[in-house]
């Protein structure tokens, strides 16, 4: 057996230290009556194992030798697109009697990386994750091991693994491409942080449609590091007053659409100026104008990312990492066909 690959218990943890596993015990439980160098010594040895103790062992691990329940990091639980997300890949866990326990990381890289290892220190069978922009090399060892991790809506950093997402790149120059159809000269992007692959994915397809149409990508009409509703509505109002606003406003994530909604009914420009978002959201259809939108298939990205870690989980999928693009679709409703005025 190839000892890399075996996850290190308490007794080699106890051997590279040179104490008893009974030592080890004590200082993994924070148990009183040890030495500061003695937890220093054994500290520093399950650092380089890798070491993490086993909370669930004695309650959760069966004779099959899993828990029966994988991790799920979301960016925020209560965005509609996590919410669906998770439903997609509850149906799938379901099946196989495991639970899927959730948390959110709110963009923030150390929260992430402790999540991932209080998670992984309750073995759970797998993770699934809507990554940060950090690196996650981290997760290496783990993959290594055989651990089932995939990465799902955006791509890893610093690691080769399952990965799942979509045509973000195509979706978002679809939407340009009938703006400009429309007659739309001077259209917005507004977006999330341009490290976060999908964001500069969508970027990516604004500019390529523009360049295309005989368009120049105008700076003072690129706003990045958008991330909520409020922000979004300061940002939107603010273009919309500036000397030269635009025509047309793509904006892509469903919050930021949301903003940009109330930016232009507060400003009474709904029925003005053409809006097209990236991924739908509740009532999109209700409003008026009604709102166009390129619309991920949430269900089956969340569906095809359970399906790849039991897959991995199972045996039935080895070797490298693999990266599954899937299709989006533009649903088109009035606010993107309203005319330049």
């Amino acid at each position: 057996m190839d000892r890399a690959n075996v996850r290190p218990t308490m007794r080699d943890v106890a051997k590279l230290a040179g104490v008893s596993i009974k030592t080890v015990s004590r200082v993994v439980n924070d148990e009183p009556a040890v030495s500061d160098a003695l937890k220093a010594k054994v500290l520093t040895a399950a650092a380089q194992l890798g070491y993490r103790p086993n909370f669930t062992a004695s309650t959760l691990r069966r004779s099959s030798n899993t828990t029966r329940t994988i991790g799920l990091l979301q960016q925020n639980v209560a965005n509609p697109f996590s919410a669906a997300l998770l439903r997609a890949i509850e149906d799938v866990a379901r099946q196989r009697d495991v639970m899927v326990i959730s948390a959110s990381v709110d963009e923030d890289d150390d929260r992430e990386r402790r999540l991932s290892q209080a998670f992984l220190a309750r073995n759970v069978d797998g993770l699934i994750i809507v990554p940060t922009a950090g690196n996650h090399s981290y997760l290496a060892r783990e993959v290594d091991r055989g651990t089932p991790v995939v990465f799902v809506d955006r791509a890893p950093a610093g690691i080769d693994a399952d990965t799942v997402s979509s045509e973000n790149i195509v979706g978002s120059r679809l939407a340009l491409e009938h703006l400009i159809a429309s007659g739309h000269r001077r259209i917005a992007y507004i977006g999330d942080h341009r490290r976060i692959s999908t964001a500069s994915e969508r970027l990516l397809g604004y500019r390529e449609a523009l360049a295309a149409g005989g368009l120049a990508s105008s700076p003072e009409l690129v706003i990045t590091g958008v991330h909520s509703e409020d922000i979004a509505e300061r940002v939107v109002r603010s273009l919309l007053l500036s000397r030269r606003p635009p025509t047309a406003l793509f904006t892509a994530q469903n919050l930021i659409t949301i903003g940009a909604v109330r930016a232009l009914r507060g400003l009474d420009l709904h029925h003005k100026i053409a809006l097209f978002g990236y991924d739908d959201f509740l009532l999109s259809d209700l409003l008026d104008p009604q709102v166009a939108v390129v619309e991920q298939d949430i269900y089956r990205l969340g569906q095809t990312a359970a399906t790849l870690l039991f897959d991995r989980q199972e045996g039935r999928r080895t070797g490298p990492g693999e990266h599954i693009r899937i299709p989006t679709r533009l649903i088109v409703r009035s606010s993107g066909d309203l005319p330049p005025t």
